[in-house]
């Protein structure tokens, strides 16, 4: 402390020495760093990035990239320091301003490492294939979180401890506080683990469309807490992960075909002749078309409904698309209506047909007249 107000006494003293020649120069020299920064980031860095991108591993390169914007601010601050220490007066030797100064340090370098671990980064893509993990799985963006926060966390530590803060106090303040937090956050840590447990066991991947009993669409992101799904409606639907991990999960987008199943019912005035040549003709478009599965139709006389003859219709479709599927599925049924018309085949609808005997109602009729003539006489 004497030290330190021993310097801050010289820097007050040094000022009264300060001439204007000084400051032109000091302001000279930063001036230098800012173009020199200039030139570093047109012309040296994409020569050394080029010169990098030659060589067998692209490790290099992805730092520099990762580091560019950080070295942009370096050159700043290596000006404003070096322009300082010229002048007269000893301020950067004030224990403060070299706390500064290193905090700034750290913080560039904490900077870079943080745009190094991005979910996009070329690292976080190989060390998913390392461990055999699909690239566009839901862990990249996971693990890329997990290492951001790592990295933010330890320039926090670092700078306090930069700044005279006692961490191992905190550290192990920590340890008695951690059953606390546990206890506060039972839902946090659920969700946190059900996120785990998502990303270990793969059920779906990013963009996937996906169905669950609590909400069905398409998966945008999974974070530490939840996952975002976006719905057919076009709304963002937020599901905790602890729930989510306890759910079925039906994967649609794992479809290698897209199934087509329905029933056309005829009128029970339809011959045998006509319904077996139907079903043929219906099976035979279905062979035939370029965009139907060939590995599995159906398409039998299924049974004797109420008010129908039912014919089953069984396939699939080689697309998963929904446009797509929507599309061929009406192509066919344009098909069948076609060839229901050429065989003057008619489509059944829900009927029922009353018939009354004849003789039964004759006799009804003599006897209501019978009993009005006694009554009259």
């Amino acid at each position: 402390m004497e030290l330190d107000s021993w310097r801050w006494d010289a820097f007050l003293r040094s000022l009264n020495r300060l001439e204007l020649v000084d400051i032109g120069i000091a302001i000279a020299i930063f001036s230098i760093f800012l173009l020199f920064r200039k030139i570093f980031t047109k012309y040296i860095f994409k020569l050394i990035l080029t010169t990098l991108r030659k060589t067998p591993t692209v490790l290099f390169s992805n730092i520099l990239l990762s580091f560019e914007k950080p070295l942009r601010t370096f050159w700043i601050v290596l000006g404003t320091y070096l322009a300082l220490v010229y002048l007269p007066f000893n301020f950067t030797t004030i224990a403060f301003v070299e706390h500064i100064y290193r905090s700034i340090i750290i913080i560039l370098v904490g900077w870079g490492l943080y745009n190094y671990t991005s979910e996009y980064s070329t690292a976080i893509f190989r060390l998913a294939r390392n461990v055999d993990i699909d690239e566009h799985s839901m862990v990249v963006p996971f693990l890329s979180k997990i290492l951001r926060f790592a990295v933010v966390a330890l320039v926090i530590v670092v700078i306090a401890s930069e700044w005279g803060y006692e961490i191992s106090g905190f550290i192990a303040g920590l340890g008695l506080g951690g059953l606390a937090f546990a206890l506060a956050a039972q839902d946090t840590i659920g969700n946190f683990f059900g996120g785990v447990i998502i990303i270990t066991e793969k059920p779906f991947s990013k963009g996937d469309w996906i169905q669950t009993p609590s909400v069905e669409g398409t998966v945008i992101d999974i974070s530490f807490r939840s996952t975002q799904i976006r719905t057919f409606a076009d709304s963002i639907v937020t599901i905790p992960n602890s729930t989510l991990a306890n759910e079925p999960i039906t994967n649609w987008s794992e479809m290698g075909k897209r199934r087509i199943s329905f029933s056309i019912g005829v009128t029970y005035s339809t011959s045998q002749e006509k319904l077996e040549t139907c079903a043929r003709r219906i099976e035979s478009i279905l062979r035939s078309h370029d965009e139907v599965d060939q590995e599995l139709i159906m398409v039998r006389f299924n049974e004797f409904n109420s008010s129908s003859l039912d014919i089953f219709i069984y396939f699939f479709t080689k697309t998963i698309a929904w446009t797509e599927w929507f599309r061929i599925k009406e192509e066919i049924n344009y098909e069948i209506m076609r060839i229901l018309e050429e065989e003057n085949v008619s489509i059944a609808f829900p009927s029922r047909s009353v018939y009354v005997e004849s003789e039964n109602v004759v006799s009804k009729l003599d006897n209501s007249r019978m009993t009005e003539s006694s009554s009259e006489s």
